[in-house]
């Protein structure tokens, strides 16, 4: 009976036990997944894109009418993007109450007029381009403030390169009625009797270590036509330009998201024949570290928010192992005392 009663309730006893230090082992083990350690951000010192822009014509006029006090503004643009974009419209119309009899007036009309804008990790441009274009203004519906048959400007900034700018003027071009001298430097001034006076500046571009600007064609205008309820017009107006900034590059060793470095191990990757010192052959499931060194890996696995709750589960069936073990070796001792 003893033996028996020993047989029944010691086996039982001491398989408890066992699970319960197995089942301790196991959850301690699991609750230290491997985390990756965040350093710094990501974002932190990589590339990005650069910056690009375009027009083919921009006008900021102020319009003084005869029979009014009231000024009229004349802000407007032609095909004006940003990268990414493009745009191919060839003219620009607008409409001002008490000014040519209300009449839409045509500021722009060209043959062609295109206007685009790139801009990626590599390189930004931006490029406007005009043929066979007449510029107008209100009060003189007749006579073109501007007529040219080609002006081209074009910016274009590289990562790690001298950024570049280009401004062109091919064929003849026209103020008020007037051919200017291209081949003439600085700003150029037509002077017209009873019209107004035009000052321009030619083919005018700029570059600093990270930026670009071209413009073809800058007009600063003060006419007095007196024709048609237009006193004065006064403001700038602007044919063809271009701006651009270079992409920034990744500050040195950090990486771009995505992009492997030449010689550098990724994340999760094992070189061909590379053993670590004191790894476990293939097919175990374990750690081996040398006595009296700790394992460098631990160092990196990290915690999470349940290990404290996985900890104290654990320590709950030990304690629940060592009292199965202690009732076990109280019933062997009454059994024997019974025999």
């Amino acid at each position: 009976m003893s033996r028996s009663t020993n047989s029944v309730l010691g086996v039982p006893a001491r398989r408890i036990a066992a699970a319960a230090a197995v089942t301790a082992t196991t959850v301690l083990l699991g609750a230290a997944p491997v985390q990756a350690t965040g350093g710094e951000d990501a974002g932190t010192g990589s590339a990005s894109a650069g910056k690009a822009d375009a027009v083919v014509l921009r006008t900021s006029l102020d319009v003084s009418l005869l029979d009014k006090t009231a000024h009229v503004p004349v802000n407007l643009a032609l095909n004006e993007v940003a990268a990414p974009a493009s745009a191919h419209k060839t003219t620009l119309t607008t409409t001002l109450n008490g000014v040519e009899g209300g009449k839409p007036v045509q500021l722009l009309r060209a043959d062609v007029a295109d206007a685009s804008a790139t801009a990626d990790r590599g390189k930004s441009q931006g490029y406007a381009n005009l043929v066979r274009a007449k510029v107008h203004v209100p009060g003189l519906p007749l006579r073109p403030l501007l007529e040219a048959e080609q002006v081209t400007a074009k910016a274009v900034c590289e990562a790690g390169k001298r950024p570049r700018a280009e401004a062109n003027l091919l064929g003849t071009v026209l103020v008020l009625g007037q051919k200017v001298d291209l081949r003439a430097s600085g700003t150029t001034t037509v002077t017209v009797p009873a019209v107004g006076e035009v000052r321009l500046d030619l083919s005018r571009s700029s570059t600093t270590s990270r930026t670009a600007a071209a413009t073809a064609l800058d007009l600063k205008v003060t006419l007095d036509p007196l024709k048609l309820g237009v006193a004065k017009v006064k403001g700038r107006v602007t044919l063809a330009a271009a701006n651009c900034e270079s992409p920034t590059a990744a500050k040195p060793g950090q990486e771009e998201p995505g992009k492997e470095q030449p010689g550098k191990e990724q994340p999760g990757e094992e070189k061909p024949g590379k053993e670590e010192p004191g790894a476990k052959p293939a097919g175990g499931t374990g750690v081996r570290a040398e006595p009296g060194t700790k394992p460098e890996n631990l160092a990196e696995t990290g915690g999470s928010s349940s290990t404290p709750y996985v900890a104290g589960g654990a320590a709950a069936l030990v304690v629940a192992g060592a009292g199965a073990l202690l009732w076990t070796r109280r019933r062997r001792a009454a059994a024997g005392d019974q025999a």
